[in-house]
Formats: C-alpha cells, sequence, structure tokens
C-alpha cells in the first residue's frame, strides 16, 4: 500500500487528514489541533475508544520489557498515561522523559503527573520527533503512541528515533492501523465519520479536529507499510501485533 506521504516525496505537500497542505504548513496545522483539544484529551480518549486504550497502552508497557534503571523516552506522550506507569517500573535509579512538539499536551501531562506525585525521575521536552534533541544511543526503549500518524516526515522521524536508541534498544509504536476485516472496516467508518466528530462537538466543543484526527487515521500507513518503514530507518526484528482487530496495532523494532 502506498500513501500520499510517499507519493509526495518530490514535492513540498502532505497530507492533513483527507486535503493536501503545504509541509511546511502541517505542523503550525496539528499544533492548533491539539491546543484545541488539550484540556479534554483524557477525556475523549475514554469516550472514544469506550476506555479501550487503557488496555492497548498496557499492552504496550507489557511489550517493552522494561526494567528498573532503563532511560525510556515517551514520544508524543501527550498527557502522560504511559510516562505515569514507566516512572514506576524504571525506579529511582531510572529516568523517563516525556516529550512532546505541542506545549498544551506537554502542560497537561507535567499538572496531572504531578499532582499524582510522579516528579522524581520524570523530565519534560518539548520536541519535534523529526529532530530529536538528545543525543545518540541515549535510550534503552522509545514509544510513540498514537502521534507518529500526525508527524510530517514518518521516515525522517523514524530515522531520528533510531539515531537516539541504545544499541540493545527497542522502539514501540501504538497506532490506529488498518482493521483485518472489511465488516469492522466498515463499521469503524461509520463510528469514525459520523458519530466521532459529534462527540468531539458537544465534549469538547471542537468537531473539526476530531473529524482531523478521523481522517489522520486513514491516511496513516498499514500495518505492512509501517514495518517497512521501520525496516528501512535501520530498524531490525521488526513486528507488529493487531489490537482490537487491527483497529490499532503495536509495531515493534530493534536497534542493534
Amino acid at each position: 500500500m502506498s500513501t500520499p506521504e510517499h507519493q509526495n516525496k518530490q514535492d513540498n505537500s502532505t497530507h492533513f487528514g483527507f486535503k493536501t497542505v503545504n509541509k511546511t504548513d502541517k505542523a503550525s496545522m496539528v499544533a492548533d489541533v491539539f491546543h484545541s483539544v488539550a484540556k479534554q484529551y483524557d477525556i475523549m480518549n475514554d469516550l472514544m475508544s469506550f476506555g479501550v486504550h487503557r488496555l492497548w497502552k498496557r499492552f504496550t508497557i507489557d511489550a517493552s520489557g522494561v526494567r528498573p534503571g532503563n532511560k525510556v523516552l515517551d514520544l508524543a506522550g501527550g498527557t502522560g498515561d504511559l510516562t505515569a506507569k514507566f516512572s514506576k517500573l524504571v525506579g529511582k535509579e531510572g529516568k523517563v522523559i516525556l516529550a512532546d512538539i505541542n506545549s498544551s499536551m506537554l502542560n497537561v501531562g507535567r499538572d496531572k503527573l504531578r499532582d499524582k506525585g510522579l516528579v522524581q525521575n520524570i523530565e519534560y521536552v518539548q520536541a519535534n520527533a523529526e529532530y530529536l534533541p538528545f543525543d545518540d544511543n541515549t535510550f534503552d526503549i522509545i514509544t510513540i503512541a498514537f502521534g507518529l500518524r500526525n508527524v510530517t516526515d514518518k521516515d525522517k522521524a523514524l530515522a531520528s528515533m533510531y539515531r537516539v536508541l541504545k544499541p540493545g534498544g527497542r522502539l514501540l509504536v501504538l497506532e490506529f492501523s488498518k482493521p483485518e476485516h472489511e465488516l469492522l472496516n466498515k463499521a469503524y467508518d461509520f463510528y469514525s465519520f459520523n458519530i466521532l466528530p459529534k462527540i468531539g462537538e458537544l465534549v469538547a466543543k471542537d468537531g473539526d479536529s476530531y473529524q482531523y484526527l478521523a481522517e489522520s487515521i486513514r491516511m496513516h500507513p498499514d500495518q505492512e507499510t509501517l514495518k517497512g518503514m521501520m525496516n528501512n530507518a535501520g530498524f531490525e526484528q521488526t513486528s507488529y501485533h493487531n489490537l482490537t482487530g487491527g483497529v490499532v496495532a503495536l509495531h515493534k523494532g530493534y536497534k542493534f
């Protein structure tokens, strides 16, 4: 499956949902979406997924193989769900960096984690996934949950993640993907384009942002395409595990 992103490598255009936009404009357009939804983000996640996003994230933590003393990058970490779990698991000798390109999301995440008393081993960094501001070979684990589809140049971001992973380190990409069965795909489409924006309008007072989020999911590479992109970035032993019938997939790859 080819994606619009790959088709547009030779020009300066990319996709913002179903729209074609200039690459230089996409980051600010995505930023506007997340500035708008940041305060209602956690409530909307529970409503949109009927709470199942918590199970997807728990599966990701379990698959990470995290150990005490590890250094973890929770990229596009938003309101800090994964960071909170990792902070407890890496312990006093470990460190978790919650990184997000969006200052509003980062502020909500920082406030939430501090309210939980999680302060000693967490740092906060505003960062673009395509240009990570960390030294080579820094992290044992990198996770990016529901963030890769919003990145302008996914290949560049994957290469940046590969660079800052330690040899032996692993990347986990949790992202919406392509349902395995056509009936589920049709039901998912109906929900995404008819129900989701209405929930966004009622709860977050922003139906347009949730329309974009639904569209961005459809424009994201499918499971095999993303696996191939990870291979091209240098990752080895790449694999993916479909969750909820492929509505979401967890991709995993190693740096050796």
